[in-house]
């Protein structure tokens, strides 16, 4: 997976949430623009999540992004999940 890949789907304009696939099985979910960033090397990711947990991702070990139907936005009055 390359960087440019990843760095195409984080600052798409509308956001689409998406899956971050690794090669370990693990999946992180980038719901938001804002939840994640990219070192300045752009060897490794940051993903943040709501529950305020974080995930260094080496980006070579990223085997897969997963499009998420949506925005990212909830609807106004929509519960989290």
């Amino acid at each position: 997976m390359t960087l440019d890949r990843l760095r195409e789907l984080h600052q798409a304009r509308p956001f689409q949430r998406f899956i971050v696939r690794l090669a370990d099985g693990r999946s992180i979910p980038v719901d938001h623009p804002e939840m994640m960033a990219v070192a300045p090397t752009g060897r490794t990711v940051g993903i943040f999540q709501r529950d305020n947990t974080f995930s260094w991702v080496d980006v070579m070990l990223v085997t897969e992004l997963e499009v998420r139907p949506g925005n990212g936005r909830r609807k106004k009055g929509a519960a989290r999940p």
